[in-house]
């Protein structure tokens, strides 16, 4: 059975192992999932439609990965919903396959664009380079857009497909199903890997590297200090003298302001490793493992792991909202008083300061 082969059997004779209460709940909170993502990623791409000040490549980036979050919210967590609430697709097979590629349309986007905003922070702090202009960034989202479509197109031609009520097995959503054909195993290997496992390695190697900069610029800065604290007076005045042979000091910026735009990247690193983990186990367990596909846990554990990868259409606008100030006081222009949600962080400098000098450090302080 390869790639572009069909195998649809219908079968609503199985039942999951979930009670319907425990169903009726699980699809109520997938509702309000889909309502906060809708709303939180429309806001963001608001602001920066309607904000030329917002309008940087790194809030172009941010703005297509809330776009590819509306769309999943709209295109595939509602029938997902409904198959979870009534344990039944009644959406027909070609929409069974159409709901999978738009799935992993949208999913590859949004990863594509982590991808690539973690990839420019690791060139701003660790090389020094600050190369990403708007015009670039809307190079990057095409050419982005382009390969998730090409990636994720060959699902929808041809493949066994399971959701609850078709192909055997009970799934919350259409997905790719158990196959023999070392052509279909080979496509779910490249999903995984596009997916999940290149986006985990580059982006774990780029923090990894993000945190080695900030540890090497620290305990510089604490080894500076502590000389300089060390010094007699008198040479505190020989050093006076010798300013004008001394290179010029460096953008200096606060050491919390680092720290906290470093933590809010790490954040959705851990994030997107949370949401995403689980999803690729099920996904390729589920293709290469007859006896996991066709078992009664499978329902129950596909609803688990496709719920957390879902919840990242909620969790990347909270994070905004909470993380990055520009985005929680246009927020606060949006949003009436009474319905705020989001938490209120303490205040920091407004002064706007160079992506290129974010981790510098200069003789005396940490320049974020």
């Amino acid at each position: 059975m390869g790639v572009y082969s069909t195998v649809l059997v219908l079968c609503k004779s199985a039942t999951p192992l979930i009670s319907v209460t425990l169903r009726v709940t699980l699809a109520a909170i997938m509702i309000f999932m889909i309502t906060i993502g809708f709303l939180g990623n429309a806001i963001v791409c608001l602001i920066v439609y309607q904000k030329p000040a917002m309008r940087s490549a790194i809030n172009l980036l941010l703005a297509t990965l809330a776009f590819s979050d509306i769309m999943l919210s709209l295109l595939c967590m509602p029938f997902t919903a409904v198959t979870v609430a009534t344990a039944d697709w009644s959406f027909g097979s070609g929409f069974c396959r159409a709901s999978i590629m738009l799935y992993w349309l949208f999913v590859l986007e949004g990863v594509s664009i982590l991808l690539i905003i973690s990839v420019d922070r690791f060139l701003i702090i660790v090389q020094r380079q600050d190369k990403l202009t708007p015009h670039r960034a809307k190079l990057l989202i095409a050419g982005s857009w382009v390969l998730s479509l090409c990636v994720s197109l060959p699902s929808v031609v041809g493949w066994r497909t399971g959701a609850a009520g078709i192909g055997g097995a009970w799934a919350p959503q259409c997905v790719l199903g158990y196959s023999e054909s070392l052509a279909d195993r080979g496509y779910t290997v490249l999903l995984a890997v596009a997916v999940f496992f290149v986006p985990f390695t580059v982006m774990l190697y780029s923090y990894m590297c993000i945190l080695n900069t900030v540890r090497r610029n620290t305990l510089r800065i604490h080894n500076h200090t502590s000389e300089h604290s060390c010094l007699p007076a008198l040479n505190q005045v020989s050093k006076m003298r010798l300013t004008g042979l001394q290179r010029p000091p460096q953008v200096k910026v606060d050491m919390s302001f680092k720290t906290r735009a470093f933590t809010t990247i790490l954040i959705l690193f851990v994030g997107f490793s949370v949401c995403w983990l689980p999803h690729t186990v099920v996904s390729l367990l589920a293709v290469f493992s007859r006896q996991f596909y066709y078992s009664s846990v499978f329902y129950p554990i596909s609803i688990g792991a496709l719920w957390l990868s879902y919840l990242k259409t909620v969790f990347n606008p909270v994070i905004y909202c909470w993380r990055i100030r520009k985005f929680r006081e246009a927020c606060q222009e949006f949003i009436p008083k009474s319905c705020r949600l989001c938490p209120k962080a303490p205040g920091r400098s407004r002064r706007r300061v160079r992506p290129s000098n974010i981790y510098v450090c200069s003789e005396t302080q940490s320049a974020v």
